[in-house]
């Protein structure tokens, strides 16, 4: 019987919207840390013109600081989860390889090779002398 291999195209449509999902919140990930970038810029111009004071500016930029950090992470985090995500697709898509099948006058031949099972080596155990202990 010939068989041939096909694909869980429910586990592949899974992994197609875990990649969707976790690009997308990359994205808004970087669209969030854009944000807060123009938003420093802002407050930073208003310091400029005299707007605000140098302690206000101080205190923005730890606040700042401590947001992008934190953005950053989810962002590398979301990164690591996709780049998992696609070994998993490539594996699936790589496990649908092609078997090669030939039709001749007697039948179909080709298909996947069966394996002959490997003989197990028996290893001689070597027999150890104990040593003679010392008198006293």
């Amino acid at each position: 019987m010939v068989r041939v291999k096909k694909m869980n195209e429910s586990f592949f449509a899974k992994l197609h919207k875990d990649l969707t999902t976790t690009g997308e919140l990359i994205r808004a990930r970087q669209e969030e840390k854009e944000g807060i970038l123009q938003e420093f810029n802002e407050e930073s111009k208003r310091f400029f013109f005299g707007k605000i004071s140098e302690r206000a500016l101080a205190s923005s930029v730890k606040k700042t600081n401590k947001e992008l950090m934190r953005l950053d992470k989810h962002i590398r985090e979301n990164i690591t989860r996709l780049r998992k995500i696609a070994e998993r697709v490539e594996a699936l898509a790589s496990a649908q390889a092609p078997v090669k099948y030939r039709a001749t006058l007697s039948g179909i031949s080709g298909g996947p090779k069966k394996k002959k099972m490997a003989k197990k080596k028996t290893t001689k155990k070597k027999t150890t002398k104990k040593k003679a202990k010392k008198k006293k």
